[in-house]
C-alpha cells in the first residue's frame, strides 16, 4: 500500500501573459508551490509563470512546464 497526499482535480485559473488572457488547469499543490516559489524569488506569480512560458519550447503545454518547473525547484531545494 502507498501512502497519498491529498489528491484535488485540477483548478482553473485565468491569467494575463503579455497583456493576453489565459487559462491554466494545475492540481492546488503546484498552484500552492508556484506561488511559494515566486514569493521567495521576488515576483508575482503572474510574474513567474509570465517567465515560464517565455522560456517554454512551443510543443510543451504551459501547464507541463508549470509542472515541471515546480518539480525542478523541490528536487533543487533537497540538494
Amino acid at each position: 500500500m502507498i501512502d497519498l497526499p491529498p489528491l484535488t482535480a485540477p483548478v482553473k485559473r485565468s491569467i494575463t501573459i503579455g497583456g493576453h488572457r489565459t487559462s491554466v488547469s494545475l492540481e492546488d499543490a503546484f498552484w500552492r508551490e508556484l506561488r511559494d516559489i515566486a514569493r521567495a524569488q521576488g515576483r508575482t506569480a503572474a510574474m513567474l509563470i509570465a517567465a515560464i512560458d517565455a522560456a517554454r519550447p512551443p510543443e510543451v503545454g504551459l501547464a507541463t512546464a508549470l509542472r515541471l518547473y515546480v518539480l525542478a525547484q523541490i528536487r533543487g531545494n533537497r540538494a
